[in-house]
């Protein structure tokens, strides 16, 4: 196989939840906030600063449930938050091994903040099963935004030609194709070497360098 290293997305491939709410479906229930009201007083106005590394999350998130939450707590919310938004997919897992063991390199490519980043690598154990990591924070830019595509690139150390990518959302696969990635939708109903073999049998044009 000519792919040297697989990039996968986490949100949605590696952690699926079931629930089409997310992680925080039940989160009026169990901690008395409204879903409604954190995304309006938190993740709207301050999330594109924090995914992208110029905020931290708890600085920015301690002074908003002082308001919206008095007495519930940055940890508190922070344990929920990443705890229930956990679920492994051990099936995909179990491909990514094989491929692994065929001597493919395996990255996450993933938009996170700095916290639950570390949060995933090391709590959840992803360093077990990956190679390496490159997340929005780190980066400074999140897909589909080229630049997000070209550092992680840069990172790696591979070549457009090498890398093979797997997300669950069309525009960021579409961003992967003309940095000149293979890379496919992942809905769960292929298998990754059935996704792989697809693309590697129709390569891509490697881009030209800009001027």
């Amino acid at each position: 196989m000519r792919f040297k290293v697989l990039m996968v997305d986490v949100d949605g491939v590696v952690i699926a939840h079931p629930d089409p709410q997310g992680w925080s479906a039940h989160i009026e229930r169990d901690l008395g906030l409204s879903r409604a009201v954190l995304q309006s007083a938190f993740f709207e106005p301050h999330w594109p600063d924090i995914v992208l590394g110029r905020a931290a999350l708890r600085e920015r998130l301690a002074p908003v449930l002082a308001e919206i939450a008095p007495g519930l707590g940055v940890d508190r919310l922070i344990r929920y938050w990443f705890e229930n938004d956990a679920h492994l997919d051990h099936g995909l897992l179990a491909q990514l091994a094989a491929i692994r063991a065929g001597g493919v390199k395996l990255h996450l490519a993933t938009v996170q903040e700095h916290e639950r980043a570390r949060y995933i690598w090391n709590d959840l154990a992803l360093n077990r099963h990956f190679d390496a990591m490159h997340y929005a924070a780190q980066l400074g830019s999140a897909k589909p935004d080229a630049a997000f595509y070209r550092a992680a690139e840069e990172r790696s150390g591979f070549g457009p030609g090498a890398i093979f990518f797997i997300d669950d959302k069309q525009a960021n696969v579409d961003a992967a194709h003309e940095r000149g990635w293979a890379a496919a939708l992942w809905s769960g109903t292929e298998t990754l070497a059935t996704l792989m073999a697809q693309q590697a049998a129709h390569p891509l044009p490697i881009p030209s360098p800009p001027p």
